[in-house]
């Protein structure tokens, strides 16, 4: 499988499972049938609130001989409630307990707001924190020391823009080695991108076929006429074609699926090739539509809104 590497040396596969929705019953199987089909790259996160039963299956599939720890690269994330400085070292060690492994590869800060610990939503203003009690320098800070105990093997942030990022860039030891954002034709995210590939920051596409279920009006990216057409080109999939124009434009992808069949299929998207032509048409595509917004964060008299999140 074709990888990204670390600054280290370390590598990253360039397709992973996502887990994201993938209910109670299903995502085991789905684990599974991934690492069967030769996935071995698994996009996990506190939140989620499945990683006990990922967990089973990775350690079923370690103690069986399908995969060894080694060779199989996990993510998890840390939840917005864990953000105060002592919560991070708990945090990451309940999901190491919970995956069932003795360390992960990454972990990632899942959203740059904070929540009160022991509040795994916000259902109003009072259950958030203001940015200056837990700043993202603070939490960062945290994050280092999770690195330097080797919890995880590089750490890096999820949901950020430039300016946050630029904040850790220059306030910390060990600087960000991934970024996790919503990427896909609809929402291309250019500039962002080649600020991380000066930076040598890692790019993780999450919703890479634009989940069409949270997009409005709108029929989704794999039912698009150009989609499509590309498709019939190069006989695959329109699911396989945006995978291949995110891994092809520098970043890994995690399409998320409990379906045997489609796991196959997007795993089998490493084998498309899009020529230019094919990236000046989906570069077409572009609507500036961003899906995942973090409306869950901005509450009436909160600390938080839509700006906050996504332009400072």
């Amino acid at each position: 499988m074709n990888t990204f590497t670390f600054k280290n040396g370390d590598y990253v596969p360039e397709i992973g499972l996502g887990t994201w929705l993938s209910k109670p019953n299903e995502v085991y199987n789905a684990v599974l049938a991934a690492i069967k089909v030769g996935y071995r790259h698994f996009d996990c996160a506190y939140i989620y609130q499945n990683e006990t039963e990922i967990g089973r299956a990775l350690r079923f599939a370690i103690e069986n001989g399908l995969v060894k720890r080694e060779d199989i690269f996990v993510t998890s994330k840390l939840w917005n409630s864990d953000h105060a400085p002592k919560q991070v070292e708990k945090a990451i060690r309940k999901s190491i307990f919970d995956l069932q492994l003795d360390y992960l590869d990454l972990y990632l800060i899942h959203w740059p707001v904070a929540f009160k610990t022991g509040h795994l939503y916000a259902h109003s203003a009072d259950d958030l924190v203001s940015p200056d009690e837990f700043s993202i320098e603070k939490t960062w800070q945290a994050m280092e020391i999770i690195q330097e105990k080797g919890l995880a093997k590089h750490i890096g942030v999820s949901n950020f823009n430039m300016p946050k990022l630029n904040r850790l860039l220059t306030n910390s030891r060990i600087a960000p080695e991934m970024l996790q954002i919503e990427l896909h034709p609809y929402f291309q995210q250019t500039e962002l991108i080649e600020f991380c590939r000066k930076n040598r920051i890692l790019v993780t596409a999450y919703s890479p076929l634009g989940s069409h279920h949270l997009i409005q009006g709108k029929a989704g990216l794999t039912r698009e006429a150009i989609v499509k057409s590309i498709a019939e080109k190069h006989h695959c999939t329109p699911a396989q074609v945006l995978l291949a124009w995110g891994i092809q434009r520098g970043s890994i992808v995690i399409p998320k699926s409990v379906n045997e069949k489609r796991i196959r299929e997007n795993f089998n998207a490493l084998n498309v090739r899009l020529d230019a032509s094919d990236f000046v048409k989906l570069g077409d595509l572009e609507q500036n539509l961003r899906i995942s917004k973090g409306l869950f964060c901005v509450l009436p008299g909160g600390f938080y809104t839509y700006e906050d999140i996504w332009e400072k």
